[in-house]
């Protein structure tokens, strides 16, 4: 990274790209992290974080959420049922589908690892003054649009 900036190949982004780079190196450890306090892999954990958050899904659902097949998309929802993390469950209107479903004890004991992390931000977020906050929220939400322009639209 040092020699392509030398070569001035990369623009300079100072303090603050260096912070937002140790974000993102941070952010993937800590995924990471709770990977392994659920003892999956990147894609279950990906998979998980769908359904906890969107609910129960087909599994055709959580392979277009995952942008994988429908066959790797088996595989994924069995090694997760095969842990305790998901079950399978009859679709509520449509008896030839069914949804998978996280376990109780695995979304507990996912957020029983964020909520510390979480609990942290919340308190760094709190802190700030509503000004501050106005700066930061305008800030990151260019960040995200350069993120964002940056992946073509079919990806």
């Amino acid at each position: 990274m040092d020699e392509l900036r030398k070569s001035k190949a990369l623009p300079e982004t100072g303090k603050i790209g260096d912070q937002l780079r140790e974000i993102s190196t941070l952010s993937n450890r800590f995924q990471k992290y709770v990977a392994r306090s659920l003892s999956v892999n990147d894609t279950d954990l990906s998979a998980m974080e769908h359904l906890m958050t969107e609910g129960p899904l087909s599994p055709s659902d959580l392979a277009r959420r995952l942008d994988i097949s429908t066959a790797a998309t088996t595989v994924v929802v069995d090694r997760l049922s095969a842990l305790g993390h998901v079950h399978r469950e009859p679709h509520a209107h449509d008896r030839r589908k069914v949804v998978v479903v996280p376990s109780p004890a695995s979304v507990q004991t996912t957020f029983e690892t964020l909520i510390p992390m979480l609990a942290g931000l919340s308190g760094v977020t709190s802190r700030l003054s509503d000004g501050d906050r106005a700066t930061v929220e305008r800030f990151l939400s260019d960040v995200i649009a350069v993120y964002s322009a940056a992946i073509p639209a079919h990806d």
